[in-house]
């Protein structure tokens, strides 16, 4: 963040955002988006999030009523979810205008789902929604939700949680390149501490609504990858008090790097978000994290931040579609590579003893029809002997 940034006075920035907005620079917003405060409040935000998230692209998402299309097979779980929405905010709101907001949410989500009915729902969508719900309002909620679907979070929407696999790996080699010491503290914890926050955008994690419309300003500007390199810098912020944890305690520190510290100090975790983002990015991580990643992931199809805005919902689908047969192949892979595992140590014992046996009845076969000379006696030269005989025995067996 630039010093230029911290000095303009809260009511330029204002007038800033909003001549960007009217100009549509979605540059000058990624700025703004990324400098301190953010997007300042949600009036500045409806104009802005559409523009971020391309929402105005030719996406013909609307021709059909959601209503007219089959149910999706998640909408049980939907409204399960949404049944437990709204519990941290809006605050002080009656039950009537909670329970309306909650229908709200539901249309919004069964829509999406109906329209793009490869999409898997996954428990923490609602979290997401739920804040584009309260920005946007129903109808440019929808679009916004279509897009950042599809677009933005697609991996954790295959079939499969397998998706979310590759997000996780690349943390270790962030924290790797940026603080060797704390992340070999770290190696023996696996990375699944942080699937609740980077799955949900932080939405099921960041209780108080201002600092996650803040946090989603930053995230709507950036690529996906970048929600990773925040969740480094949370537990580099943390070093200190996971240093005085044991290493080979795992389960503490996995219960600790699993909740958000509390206060968030979201300004100077974004700050540092885009240093370890801009001196070590994803291609030049150590290891091949980043070069075993689908080409279809999100990860790399919104690595170039201006190409995302040109994709369209068409274009989500299509990548969809490619990553998961990917993701189908390589579970046969994996069934068949275990499947063969379990062949081996079933019969590893037994040809190992059936091994053995065969070189005990040739040993005892060549010392009945050519007994060992009076002249080498001792186990050594016995040995020697014998070794010599079976392979002059295999030798003439295979030649």
């Amino acid at each position: 963040m630039d010093d230029d940034d911290t000095a303009v006075p809260a009511h330029n920035k204002n007038e800033d955002i909003q001549q960007a907005c009217e100009t549509r620079s979605v540059e000058r917003l990624r700025e703004y988006a990324r400098s301190e405060g953010g997007l300042l409040d949600d009036e500045l935000r409806r104009r802005a999030w559409p523009i971020l998230l391309a929402c105005d692209t030719s996406d013909d998402d609307s021709a059909v009523a959601s209503k007219e299309l089959p149910e999706h097979r998640d909408e049980g779980q939907v409204q399960l979810d949404v049944d437990r929405s709204f519990v941290y905010y809006p605050e002080a709101e009656t039950e009537s205008k909670k329970d309306f907001r909650k229908q709200e949410l539901s249309q919004v989500i069964t829509t999406v789902l109906r329209r793009h009915p490869m999409l898997h729902y996954f428990q923490g969508y609602h979290d997401i929604v739920q804040v584009l719900l309260l920005v946007l309002g129903v109808d440019a909620a929808t679009s916004a939700a279509a897009r950042l679907s599809l677009l933005r979070i697609r991996d954790f929407m295959l079939p499969t949680m397998a998706g979310t696999e590759p997000h996780l790996r690349l943390l270790p080699a962030i924290l790797y390149a940026s603080d060797p010491t704390l992340a070999t503290h770290l190696s023996q914890t696996q990375p699944f501490f942080a699937l609740p926050a980077t799955l949900t955008l932080y939405a099921h994690e960041i209780e108080e609504y201002g600092s996650i419309a803040r946090l989603f300003d930053f995230l709507l500007a950036s690529e996906a990858v970048v929600s990773v390199y925040l969740f480094a810098a949370v537990i580099r912020s943390r070093k200190s008090s996971l240093l005085d944890i044991e290493a080979d305690e795992p389960e503490m520190l996995h219960s600790v790097l699993s909740k958000l510290p509390r206060p968030l100090n979201l300004e100077a975790l974004i700050d540092d978000t885009v240093f370890l983002f801009e001196k070590y990015p994803p291609e030049r991580l150590p290891g091949r994290s980043w070069a075993r990643i689908s080409s279809n992931s999100v990860l790399k199809t919104t690595r170039k931040f201006d190409e995302v805005a040109q994709q369209t919902l068409q274009d989500g689908e299509r990548f969809f579609a490619k990553e998961a047969a990917e993701l189908q192949r390589q579970a046969v892979m994996q069934q068949r590579l275990q499947k063969y595992r379990t062949l081996a140590r079933r019969y590893k014992r037994p040809a190992a003893l059936t091994s053995i046996a065969m070189l005990v009845a040739i040993a005892a076969m060549l010392l009945r029809n050519h007994p060992l000379p009076d002249t080498l006696t001792g186990s050594s030269t016995i040995f020697l002997g014998l070794q010599r005989r079976i392979v002059e025995f295999w030798q003439q067996t295979m030649g």
